[in-house]
């Protein structure tokens, strides 16, 4: 057989025949390796410049506090505004933040002070960017039930690069340092602009409503909250970022302390917790329904937390390298499978105010774990620290498994009318 008709018969993902999904999925594909890129560069410039694990924590704090703040009222607004444009205007603020970044490391000025601003500044853009693409992907897609596979297919994009970028970041750091990452990261974001101007949306029907924008952000909270599912979701992702995600901070502490390595240790460790998420993004693409999702929420917590127990433990590089795949398949099945369940099941009206709160229980509460895990490591060091947030997010599996059986009974009669299940 021809090999060209070969290339020719090869069947795209369901998700990825809708041309503007592809076009959101190769701009995204591309601009994410870069913020990958810079986020190892920036935890590895910070603890050379301080040699302090706090100093760790306090910049992962001031890079996510402003999520927390803003992103309820960003979800209001977004629900509001045209998403397509929202995300243009936060990409190109992103790329203005990291050519910025990316000059000062160049010229040799830079200083804490000056991270801790940028990072504030890319904070507020998230709390705005993050939600508006989780609730853009539905207008992507050509198909209601393609959904869910574009879900998993944006997770799978997103740990892809999660492998590739801080791989790609430790060899550039030890080779030409930090500086061309935020470089790298800056120029990478024309990808995505040109892929979302290229779109062609049909416009959203936006519902006529005089509620003032605080009676919509509670509507918003009790919406999500007042349904049990959801609240046992957005609760059980807020306890596992704040305990679990805070150890991506006191990596460098490993990698340099621990595991007596530099900074291409650390882009190992990233890209060991990256090929995991790759992987367990790439499983929940198989899926072909949402039906049953519930246990892989449950069970998810607890297999990333294993894997944190066992990476504080460790004192080899192929040991960590292992809980850190470990690490990285339970939370992306966590996140994705979260995503997947709220994206299916709410109202397209209150989308953007449900994700908002889903972001907020993740971009929102890390911050706090970042600052209290950089505390605690000054006292207890990094890795008794880390083992406490492994412990804690077994323990929070644990107890959801048992509210599943409950859980599962409410949202049955959700799934009846859509016709999920008979």
């Amino acid at each position: 057989m021809n090999p060209l008709a070969k290339v020719k018969n090869i069947k795209l993902p369901r998700a990825l025949r809708s041309r503007n999904y592809r076009l959101f999925f190769a701009g995204q594909g591309i601009s994410l390796i870069g913020s990958w890129m810079t986020q190892v560069a920036t935890v590895w410039l910070v603890y050379n410049l301080s040699d302090s694990p706090w100093m760790l924590g306090l910049v992962g704090f001031t890079s996510q506090i402003p999520t927390l703040i803003l992103l309820p009222f960003a979800g209001v607004l977004i629900d509001r505004w045209n998403r397509h444009r929202v995300i243009i205007a936060t990409q190109i603020l992103a790329m203005v933040q990291s050519l910025i970044l990316a000059f000062l490391a160049l010229t040799g000025i830079i200083n804490i002070w000056q991270i801790i601003i940028l990072s504030l500044c890319q904070g507020a853009i998230n709390a705005f960017d993050a939600p508006a693409r989780q609730a853009f992907v539905p207008e992507l897609v050509e198909k209601k039930e393609d959904l869910a596979q574009a879900i998993a297919i944006n997770a799978s994009m997103f740990n892809g690069a999660r492998l590739i970028g801080p791989a790609l970041a430790g060899l550039l750091i030890a080779t030409v340092g930090p500086s061309y990452c935020f470089l790298i990261d800056g120029l990478s974001y024309i990808a995505v602009i040109a892929g979302l101007l290229a779109m062609q949306i049909k416009p959203r029907k936006i519902a006529e409503t005089n509620t003032k924008p605080l009676q919509r952000l509670k509507e918003g909270f009790v919406y999500s909250f007042g349904f049990p599912p959801i609240r046992a979701i957005l609760l059980l992702l807020a306890l596992v970022s704040f305990a679990g995600m805070s150890h991506t901070v006191l990596v460098p502490i490993f990698a340099t302390k621990i595991l007596h390595g530099g900074p291409q240790t650390l882009g190992f460790l990233m890209a060991a917790s990256g090929i995991g998420a790759f992987a367990g993004a790439i499983y929940l693409t198989t899926r072909k329904t949402v039906v049953g999702i519930g246990k892989l929420i449950a069970i998810s917590p607890a297999v990333m937390g294993f894997g944190l127990i066992g990476f504080a433990l460790s004192k080899t590089l192929w040991l960590s390298l292992i809980m850190m795949l470990f690490v990285g398949i339970g939370f992306i099945l966590q996140f994705a499978a979260g995503n997947t369940f709220l994206q299916t099941i709410v109202d397209d009206e209150k989308r953007g105010r449900v994700m908002s709160i889903y972001t907020m229980a993740f971009f929102g509460v890390t911050p706090f774990g970042n600052l209290v895990a950089g505390g605690l490591a000054n006292y207890i060091g990094a890795p008794n620290t880390v083992l406490i947030g492994g412990i804690i997010c077994v323990l929070a599996a644990t107890v959801f498994t048992k509210q599943l059986p409950a859980l599962k009974h409410l949202v049955t009669p959700i799934y009846q009318k859509m016709g999920l299940i008979s």
